[in-house]
């Protein structure tokens, strides 16, 4: 069968049709034989399979049955065996394929429908696949989009052009309002395939967004001069950015900021208005932690590991608290979360009040343990008045002096008294003990939480 398109050849029209949709030509053709080969397969209800070629250059199509041939047939309607093969080509041979040949001059009204509703269908499915691949590649990347809806759930559906977009209510900014046709800047943050088509799922919350952001305005970021390491937001309140520099001739925050505050003032802009802390990445925890908590002044910064994460124990003035927790604990939050462990925040007079308390408890352990290393003799359960008697006259009151008088007692005592007398006194003193080693880990521990290691202490200038 031949096939014309007015002056022009059917391979001329179809690279037109490639042209206008952005499309392959390859993926093109091979969806329009298809649709031909499902035309033909109806035309003449056939249930093998077929198979259909296009010849661009002549305008030609050839249809045909195409059937595998194999040694022993499972299928008879899509295999041949050899001996079946060879009736058709006598050339046939196991794994090769066996073309019979049908005619499309008949192909009618009816067929050619089907051809076009299966050709139709194809160009969709290959557009939304190019849709699919382009977005896919972007996802991190700022995107401008047209509000054209906002669904009854709240989703806000954008026109991005080559396709729509939606912005779902959880990636949306509480405090920002918006009106049918107004532009909106999102970063693509998920593409998912759907039944009807490609959905490219936008975020005006995502830290992403705060970054290209600054790449957009800050040269310096976007040829990579100056990295941003970690960036946290309380979207549309406040966020945090730690930057540093690969030149030591380029100052990060100052590339940030711009000239008068050109630069982040723009990304605030952007962002309605939400507050933005620039911070220097340091290797120092201690550094990048006391800069984290800026506007506050710290006092102290001990370190601690608790599991996987380091934990800070930060110090600040009383009149600093407030500041150092933040608004709605967003100072903090943030910090810990750029920083990536966790902070915990006490004003001076909440620590001399803890101090205070543990240096009480100390004491109680010290009078307790005086109280056990200076036991009387009478209160051994074997005492009675001569054997009190006798110790004394010996020199020997406590059972600390027991202890320390250990052969002196078997002279003094004769039997099993002198044995358990021993042993009591023994238990007294080891009691006392244990306690006096308790204090000592009390105070070394105590002195860590309060004060951290020589190494890990940071003054105020």
């Amino acid at each position: 069968m031949k096939i014309q398109a007015g002056k022009e050849t059917f391979g001329a029209y179809l690279r037109a049709i490639t042209k206008e949709k952005d499309l392959d030509e390859s993926e093109l053709l091979e969806a329009l034989e298809d649709a031909i080969a499902a035309a033909v397969k109806k035309q003449y209800r056939l249930s093998e399979p077929v198979k259909a070629e296009i010849d661009l250059d002549k305008g030609e199509i050839r249809a045909y049955i195409a059937k595998k041939v194999v040694e022993e047939v499972e299928d008879p309607l899509s295999e041949y065996s050899l001996e079946e093969a060879k009736e058709h080509d006598p050339n046939a041979q196991i794994g090769s394929e066996v073309r019979i040949p049908i005619s499309t001059e008949g192909l009618g009204r009816i067929a050619a429908q089907l051809a076009k509703h299966v050709l139709m269908q194809r160009i969709r499915e290959a557009e939304r696949k190019k849709v699919y691949d382009e977005f896919s590649k972007r996802i991190g990347e700022i995107v401008t989009g047209t509000l054209r809806r906002i669904e009854q759930r709240g989703d806000m559906i954008l026109d991005l052009g080559r396709t729509e977009a939606v912005l779902p209510r959880k990636e949306q900014v509480k405090t920002e309002k918006y009106s049918i046709g107004d532009r909106i800047k999102a970063v693509i943050i998920d593409v998912k395939r759907d039944t009807s088509g490609p959905q490219v799922v936008l975020s005006r919350t995502d830290a992403r967004l705060l970054k290209k952001l600054f790449e957009k305005e800050a040269p310096e970021i976007y040829d990579g001069t100056v990295v941003i390491k970690n960036a946290v937001r309380v979207p549309g309140e406040r966020a945090k950015i730690a930057v540093y520099s690969r030149d030591r001739d380029v100052d990060p925050v100052g590339a940030c900021v711009g000239m008068r505050g050109q630069r982040v003032q723009a990304v605030m802009r952007e962002l309605k208005g939400e507050k933005i802390d620039i911070i220097e990445y340091s290797d120092d925890i201690i550094t990048f932690a006391r800069d984290a908590l800026a506007p506050a002044r710290i006092t102290r910064i001990s370190v601690t590991q608790e599991g996987d994460k380091p934990k800070l124990d930060v110090i600040v003035e009383d009149d600093q608290l407030s500041l150092a927790i933040g608004k709605k604990g967003q100072n903090v939050k943030l910090a810990s979360e750029l920083i990536g462990c966790e902070i915990d925040i006490k004003s001076e007079s909440q620590v001399k009040e803890e101090v205070a308390s543990a240096l009480e408890m100390l004491f109680q352990m010290e009078e307790k343990s005086e109280e056990s290393s200076s036991v009387g003799i009478e209160q051994a359960p074997i005492a009675d008045d001569d054997l009190v008697t006798t110790l004394k006259e010996a020199g020997i009151y406590t059972a600390q002096d027991v202890v320390e008088n250990e052969e002196k007692i078997y002279q003094l005592i004769e039997g099993g008294k002198s044995k358990s007398l021993v042993e009591w006194a023994k238990e007294i003193v080891s009691e006392s003990q244990e306690t006096t080693t308790l204090d000592t880990d009390f105070l070394e521990a105590l002195k860590e939480q309060m004060f951290g290691d020589d190494s890990e202490l940071e003054e105020d200038n």
